[in-house]
């Protein structure tokens, strides 16, 4: 696209004064980069991404309230993690991360794996172990 046809539409990034780097090609035909404020149908797709993730850390909270799977699985949702990702940074596998959603199974974990995932939530153990209905 020519660098005069670089989308400028309103979106999220406006607020924070933030500006996208794209690439377009000048008078010459020479790619340079220029900025752009956003684009409607990226907009609109990043709305619906993180609605998404919102609605999914409430229900992973829900089920903690409800006592269907444990804190850890409601933080690591809060971070925007996955079960490899959370699994990478405690060093463990994938299957004792999930193995750990379970509330039985999280209760009777060493402090020492307690402490890892408090840590790599960046909270407390006892934030870790007590999730406030209201936040």
């Amino acid at each position: 696209m020519k660098e005069s046809e670089v989308p400028q539409d309103k979106s999220s990034l406006e607020s924070s004064n933030f500006k996208e780097l794209c690439y377009a090609v000048n008078d010459n035909g020479e790619y340079t980069t220029a900025s752009s404020s956003g684009w409607t149908p990226k907009t609109i797709a990043l709305n619906n991404a993180i609605q998404e993730i919102n609605e999914r850390v409430e229900n992973a909270k829900k089920r903690v309230i409800n006592k269907e799977t444990s804190p850890i699985e409601y933080y690591m949702e809060l971070h925007k993690m996955d079960v490899g990702i959370l699994a990478s940074y405690v060093g463990l596998w994938q299957w004792r991360v999930k193995r750990h959603f379970k509330p039985k199974v999280f209760q009777k974990l060493p402090q020492k794996i307690v402490q890892k995932y408090a840590d790599i939530f960046e909270i407390t153990v006892d934030q870790l172990k007590h999730i406030e209905h209201g936040n």
